[in-house]
């Protein structure tokens, strides 16, 4: 490990905006993130592999009545994040360090109002289909965490992982309603829903001529 990686380790286990696992923190946490963490009584939303953290910090920033939660694995990408906030004094934000399969040991049912999901891994291999984020093993955790009306919003830049989510995943399940999606967000109406916030990675793939894709729904109750 690098001397850059490891001060950052460091700093952000010194953090309060930086939840780790297996800590007394994240012991503690579960179906309390409003009164122990934020402070106040307001929604919580979450973004999922966040990397640096970019919906989260900019989410935060458009709406200070709501709490955003970025949710990584990668400890340096948290510290991007985390440190993104800080610099800006944006109290509503917190980077949780867990793995997506492990949400619910984090979040009680219907604790969470909106998940974003923001350019993921796409995950190309038939033998990795399980770990997109758009499988349904994730999508069943999604529905037991988040409240009646939340909305899952997911975009990516690739075609392959966008189509299967739509023809193999939600056109097969009969919980969802109110899906509306886009295959060129950027010449869709829908683009006003992102308040200008964009990725490296979206920034990335459009100089090489994709189109970002967009889709959000909810779940029937």
């Amino acid at each position: 490990m690098s001397r850059q990686k490891k001060t950052r380790f460091k700093e952000i286990a010194d953090r309060y905006n930086v939840i780790e696992r297996q800590t007394e923190r994240f012991e503690k946490l579960r179906g309390n993130w409003k009164i122990d963490h934020f402070k106040n009584n307001n929604p919580i939303n979450l973004e999922l592999a966040c990397g640096r953290g970019e919906y989260t910090v900019g989410l935060a920033k458009h709406f200070p009545d709501e709490n955003f939660i970025g949710i990584d694995i990668k400890g340096e990408r948290l510290w991007k994040g985390s440190t993104e906030s800080l610099n800006h004094n944006l109290e509503n934000t917190a980077f949780l360090r867990t793995f997506a399969l492990d949400l619910e040991q984090s979040f009680e049912s219907n604790e969470i109002k909106d998940i974003w999901i923001i350019h993921p891994d796409p995950r190309p291999r038939d033998r990795d289909e399980k770990r997109r984020l758009t499988h349904d093993r994730f999508l069943d955790i999604y529905k037991k965490i988040q409240e009646n009306d939340g909305t899952v919003y997911f975009k990516t830049d690739n075609t392959d992982l966008f189509q299967w989510t739509l023809d193999e995943v939600l056109s097969k399940r009969d919980d969802i309603k109110n899906l509306v999606y886009t295959f060129d967000l950027k010449n869709s109406e829908l683009l006003e829903e992102h308040y200008g916030i964009t990725t490296k990675y979206e920034k990335k793939f459009e100089a090489e001529g994709e189109k970002i894709k967009y889709m959000k729904f909810q779940w029937k109750v």
